[in-house]
């Protein structure tokens, strides 16, 4: 068996968003070599850790290669053929976060509760679906359009009227170009993600339950941005795994992922209902896990990646975490980028780093200075016993930090008084 001191990890990354994990596995005192795929994304991590160009010439030197986003599958796949220890990725995966309709027929043949959703290529199509089964939907892109969360809509009309007109705005500005999506029935609930590492064999133990703040502004307003900050907790048993990702197990293990993987859901009365998976780290999900696991992590991703079978060991209590963020987030303006933010600096009032992600920096002789594209600056993690120690850590930490023209939602983790209340009621906590 491989030391647990000093392994050489080689992270793919798609986006540069694994730089905090990266830096993390450094800080354990492990090599690591960083590769990032997106070419505005490359500066990400100067002066944190090593990087490449060139990853695939490094795959004999790496002892645990990691790969953060989906659409690395094959390789993953073939890596594994080769006897590599991979940790994330597989083709199965892949599929089932890109392909949101694969996603949903694996919910059925799993006998997992599906929210009822139809997919469709043009918008004349969804829209004629709509004015005869007239109802509340949800506008879901799917493949690679997902990827801009504004294209994402949640209809209020019970009649799907705004959805509609919604529809044919997109059609007038993408014509026949927007690619595959589909119109899903919208329940109301309370949204809830679960995830859990996976050994190739089985899920480990504990599971992690969080909630995800996806809204620019507090109270859920604004647009859509992925996420400004996500509150959460382990759990040794939860009935929202059990019947969801569990069910998943026996057929993970048939593809030979091993990973991290999350499913979202809408939880009320009436059972629950899952939305869609993330088959990879979730982001700042990842991050803030980080903060909730208290064993080097490197040696967890190690015993993972060799289909061990363990407890993880994490903190009890509550973990909370925030995105700081400059202009143009949530927008992709590369021009507001260079003007704003670009090479802006990051300012630490007193020398205490706990808590304290790096997303989107570089280092420039022990300066941190924001770059990449998308004004994601760093995420800022509070933990404690009860939800308000969690976010009162955290919003102190923020405090710390001065970033020129930054902003943050300074309610996260605000609706877990009323969400607990819920799931309570519900059996489900």
């Amino acid at each position: 068996m491989t030391s647990n001191k000093g392994l050489k990890f080689l992270i793919v990354s798609k986006w540069g968003d694994s730089l905090d994990l990266a830096y993390r596995l450094k800080n354990e005192q492990h090599e690591v070599l960083m590769f990032i795929q997106d070419l505005d994304s490359k500066e990400i991590g100067y002066g944190f850790v090593r990087k490449t160009n060139h990853w695939q010439k490094h795959t004999d030197w790496a002892e645990i290669i990691v790969f953060d986003y989906t659409g690395f599958g094959p390789q993953a796949d073939e890596l594994r053929k080769q006897g590599k220890l991979v940790f994330g990725g597989s083709t199965y995966t892949d599929q089932l976060e890109l392909d949101r309709n694969f996603g949903h027929q694996e919910l059925v043949k799993h006998k997992i509760k599906t929210i009822p959703a139809q997919e469709f290529k043009n918008f004349t199509e969804a829209i004629d679906y709509i004015k005869t089964h007239p109802d509340c939907y949800v506008i879901k892109p799917c493949g690679e359009t997902q990827e801009y969360k504004q294209l994402l809509f949640v209809g209020k009309d019970d009649q799907g009227h705004d959805v509609i007109k919604m529809l044919e705005a997109y059609q007038k500005t993408w014509g026949a170009n927007f690619g595959v999506f589909q119109i899903q029935r919208r329940f109301k609930g309370v949204e809830v993600a679960i995830s859990g590492f996976f050994n190739g064999t089985k899920f480990l133990r504990p599971v992690n339950v969080s909630f995800e703040h996806k809204k620019l502004f507090p109270n859920e307003l604004g647009v859509s941005t992925g996420e400004m900050g996500t509150s959460m907790f382990w759990s040794e048993k939860s009935p929202i795994f059990e019947r969801t990702l569990l069910k998943m197990e026996q057929t993970l293990a048939e593809h030979k992922f091993i990973g991290h993987i999350d499913i979202n859901t809408i939880v009320n009365g009436n059972g629950i209902f899952p939305l869609e998976f993330t088959s990879r780290f979730g982001y700042p999900q990842i991050n803030i896990q980080l903060e909730g696991i208290t064993e080097n992590f490197g040696a967890t991703l190690l015993k993972i990646a060799q289909g061990q079978d363990f407890k993880l060991k994490v903190k009890k209590g509550f973990q909370v975490g925030a995105y700081m963020v400059v202009p143009p987030f949530p927008f992709d303006d590369k021009k507001s980028f260079e003007i704003f933010s670009k090479d802006s600096v990051v300012l630490f009032k007193t020398p205490n780093r706990e808590g304290i992600h790096p997303i989107q920096v570089k280092n420039i002789n022990g300066q941190w200075l924001i770059t990449g594209n998308s004004g994601i600056v760093l995420l800022i993690v509070g933990t404690g016993m009860t939800m308000k120690e969690a976010q009162k850590n955290m919003y102190n930490r923020i405090s710390n930090i001065i970033i020129n023209n930054s902003y943050y939602r300074n309610d996260i983790g605000n609706r877990w008084a009323e969400d607990s209340d819920k799931l309570l009621s519900w059996g489900l906590l």
